[in-house]
């Protein structure tokens, strides 16, 4: 075998041992919980098992000061049923019960409806949002407004 034959075989293998190397060092990204779309991801409870979580919570709305619907989906990771009030401004919008192991959507058609009158942020800003159980504890979380500018989110605007 020549020597740049025997060259090339030994970078190939120090290439496929060093890419095997920093693959094995990656983190699992499908063991960590994130929000895979444009909301957020909420947490009640303890950091490493949260007994309730909201999944990809965010605000529709038109405008600054317009009226808003919340949503996204909210899941009791628990063997008891939870009663999670939503919150603006520390003043609630609503209770939505989950049964253990289930998920609730919210402001879609099949899941309760989460009205704010009048949205304190507008588009493409935040506004924070409480979430709270009598048993898990409270969190307030910066959420996402969004309008009607993409199209999945157009219908679910509230009516003006």
């Amino acid at each position: 075998m020549a020597r740049s034959s025997r060259a090339r075989i030994a970078t190939g293998a120090i290439a496929l041992v060093a890419a095997a190397a920093l693959v094995a060092c990656s983190p699992i990204t499908t063991n960590e919980q994130y929000a895979a779309s444009d909301g957020v991801l909420v947490s009640l409870g303890d950091d490493a098992s949260p007994a309730v979580t909201g999944e990809n919570v965010l605000v529709v709305s038109e405008a600054e000061g317009e009226p808003g619907v919340v949503i996204g989906a909210l899941t009791n990771r628990t063997d008891g049923p939870r009663s999670v009030t939503v919150s603006l401004d520390g003043v609630a919008l609503t209770i939505v019960r989950v049964d253990a192991g289930e998920t609730v959507t919210i402001g879609t058609e099949s899941g309760p409806q989460i009205d704010i009158p009048a949205v304190p942020a507008p588009p493409g800003a935040v506004t924070d949002l409480g979430f709270e159980t009598p048993e898990d504890g409270a969190v307030t979380v910066a959420v996402p407004v969004l309008d009607g500018t993409l199209p999945e989110y157009a219908d679910l605007l509230p009516a003006g």
